[in-house]
């Protein structure tokens, strides 16, 4: 494994923990983080600050949540993992969805980096 798997292996764990802390530890301060859903980015964040207090409101939104690594695929300074995505909403949601529903999803996220800090974070479904 290499050390931006490593680094990437640790932010899913945290994901799926949900420790904002550890899972921003390998973040570079002036992180982006994109949200890609059919083509579109629907949300955009500058810096750690940002991201950390979406992190903790999406906290409320799910009782378990866990992505889980299929596969790794290395760039010059990006890796881009293929994801499976499970969730238990917590909340109801306005598009009609319940709480306790689960979800079932795929998706992949694409890290980019710079002196093994991640700078760049969309995930894309």
């Amino acid at each position: 494994m290499t050390n931006k798997e490593k680094i990437i292996q640790n932010y899913i764990e945290s994901y799926n923990q949900f420790d904002i802390n550890k899972m921003t530890a390998d973040f570079n301060e002036s992180i982006i983080f994109e949200n890609v859903q059919n083509g579109e980015i629907n949300m955009t964040l500058n810096g750690i600050d940002e991201f950390k207090t979406q992190a903790e409101k999406a906290k409320e939104y799910f009782s378990e949540r866990k992505q889980t690594i299929q596969s790794f695929n290395h760039d010059s300074n990006a890796v881009t993992i293929e994801i499976d995505y499970y969730a238990v909403l917590a909340i109801d949601f306005p598009n009609g969805l319940k709480a306790g529903q689960e979800l079932n999803l795929k998706g992949k996220s694409v890290f980019e980096f710079s002196d093994n800090k991640i700078v760049k974070l969309t995930d894309i479904s």
